[in-house]
């Protein structure tokens, strides 16, 4: 007896929305924990939508093997999942780099609500956090990531079983790269740091009576903020190109 459960278009539909959704439930700018679940929900299936004509055909659907549908609706959110956690990683740069200045500044100690995580966080990484989704979006890198789901459907066809190792292998290769990138950007602010403590060690050698610490934080935190308002540019800079070349990466380009 043959049973349908879904018109295989409908059903169609339900495997593009879960590879979308799932993407762009953690698409920096898209997938920020300030911006509303309905409204993801919301763009995720206009972004379906859209991509309803090209992927349809890609989906050879058979209503008589409902395990099978089960294991490719479970390969679609896999696969979104995997590619949004690879952009989420790069954002994560600037979080690195804020705790890494907070530190040679003196307010690693200084937290507060990141609205875009939804948890606590150095002071200067929420800022830098902040300034990153907001140039994501004036800079038009948010097209990519819609392009980069798009791109998604030649790297990982839909019924064909992801290699997990290439997929761990991304995984392990952006975090590292994530890293690097937010250290290279609070590289500035480790220079000043060490050039700084070296001088107040001097300082304190040849003056043993004066009371060191009570001048360099106020100095460390005035000199510290100087040298972000000169460098914020370049330091957001870099991290627009890094994360530029990932979504390009993603999208095939």
């Amino acid at each position: 007896m043959r049973i349908e459960f879904l018109p295989t278009d409908v059903a169609a539909f339900v495997f593009i929305f879960a590879r979308v959704g799932a993407m762009v439930m953690l698409m920096p700018a898209l997938g920020e924990e300030n911006v509303s679940a309905r409204f993801r929900l919301t763009i995720a299936l206009l972004l379906a939508l859209v991509f309803w004509p090209f992927a349809r055909p890609l989906y050879a659907l058979d209503a008589m093997q409902p395990i099978g549908l089960l294991g490719l609706l479970l390969g679609e959110i896999a696969v979104g999942l995997t590619l949004g956690v690879v952009a989420r990683l790069v954002m994560s740069a600037l979080s690195t780099a804020g705790f890494v200045i907070a530190n040679q500044l003196g307010l690693g100690f200084v937290t507060t609500v990141d609205p875009t995580q939804g948890q606590q966080g150095a002071l200067i990484g929420t800022f830098l956090t902040l300034v990153g989704v907001a140039l994501i979006f004036a800079t038009d890198l948010h097209h990519l990531a819609i392009s980069a789901i798009a791109g998604s459907y030649d790297a990982f066809r839909p019924g064909v079983i992801p290699d997990t190792g290439d997929a761990a292998q991304l995984a392990l290769k952006t975090a590292a790269e994530a890293f690097r990138i937010g250290v290279q950007i609070s590289a500035p602010f480790l220079v000043f740091g060490l050039v700084f403590n070296l001088g107040l060690g001097v300082l304190s050698r040849l003056m043993p009576q004066l009371q060191v610490f009570f001048i360099a934080t106020p100095l460390t935190i005035a000199a510290g903020f100087l040298l972000l308002m000169l460098v914020l540019g370049l330091m957001m800079g870099v991290f627009l190109t890094d994360m530029g070349e990932t979504l390009r990466s993603l999208s095939g380009r």
